[in-house]
């Protein structure tokens, strides 16, 4: 099935939808119009782009204008198959591993081929360059758009297998978990999955040995993934969603907000709450061997000193 995006002008938009009139079927949200021909779907956005789905596509769309090219990263064709950017993939993504205070969170989103426009007109992109009050609304709207799954590592089991495994690995685990229960709720496997690479493939699997449970079909490692498939820049908005959501609640607990990072700000935060509420407790919050625990005991050794 061919899919064809173009930018059209309010003027082509409304002939497109005079065209179609007689076709007219409800449109998916951030669409104003739709229609099913026995040969083409065809979807009018609020942004101005019109997607033309279906085995006419490129006869139906050549009527309206050309295409808009596709930018993708330059290492996409040499690491992925041609075309990969539209096929239904599966990402995977991680959020918080720099982070001193709160969670690994670890998400795997499905954008089918179908969905693929859809999503990118909620404003998925790379989360690096979306505010914090955007990614909690395009999170809200994706989660009601996409099948996905998601695993949350939180501080004290975090502190307590990082005494016998390191971070990659523990990344790791949570990346299967995630994929294998998003992989359960799927009614058919996807044509891929794509993984945010933060290991080499064979430093992946390695850490995955002792896992009965593998997920090793059709998938893909490379870095900056949210730039070659929306599914990852999906899985990578909804993770910060989820890890934003535990940081306010430990922000409650904490009762004072709690900053993301792990620089000066942060230090000095931990030392504040290492002063309130001890050394156990501040534990609970942090990844506790992180090189912040031992700025922020000589801090508040500092203050206290009289």
């Amino acid at each position: 099935m061919g899919t064809v995006v173009l930018k059209l002008t309010n003027e082509k938009q409304e002939s497109v939808i005079s065209d179609f009139e007689g076709a007219r079927i409800s449109p998916p949200a951030y669409a104003r119009f739709a229609a099913r021909t026995p040969g083409c779907i065809v979807t009018v956005y609020n942004s101005g782009k019109v997607m033309f789905q279906g085995q006419d596509a490129e006869i139906i769309s050549a009527r309206y204008g050309s295409a808009i090219a596709k930018k993708t990263a330059s290492t996409a064709s040499a690491t992925l198959p041609e075309g990969f950017a539209e096929w239904s993939v599966v990402g995977s993504d991680e959020v918080g591993k720099g982070d001193f205070f709160g969670p690994l969170v670890v998400v795997a989103a499905y954008v089918d081929h179908s969905h693929i426009e859809l999503v990118r007109e909620l404003g998925v992109r790379d989360s690096k360059n979306v505010s914090d009050p955007e990614i909690r609304k395009i999170a809200r709207d994706l989660h009601a758009v996409i099948p996905y799954d998601y695993r949350i590592l939180h501080n004290p089991e975090y502190n307590r297998m990082q005494q016998t495994m390191t971070q990659g690995k523990m990344t790791a685990l949570l990346h299967n978990t995630a994929l294998n229960g998003l992989l359960e709720k799927l009614d058919h496997p996807p044509q891929a999955i794509l993984i945010d690479q933060f290991a080499e493939k064979a430093t992946y699997y390695k850490h995955l040995s002792g896992e009965a449970k593998q997920v090793k079909d059709n998938v893909y490692f490379s870095t900056k993934a949210e730039g070659l498939h929306v599914a990852v820049a999906a899985a990578s908005i909804l993770a910060r969603a989820i890890f934003l959501k535990e940081m306010d609640h430990l922000s409650r607990q904490a009762g004072t907000e709690i900053p993301k990072g792990a620089g000066a700000k942060v230090d000095q935060v931990a030392a504040s709450l290492l002063l309130r509420y001890g050394s156990d407790r501040l534990k609970d919050w942090t990844k506790f061997h992180f090189a912040n625990t031992k700025k922020a005991q000589a801090l508040a050794e500092k203050r206290s000193r009289p």
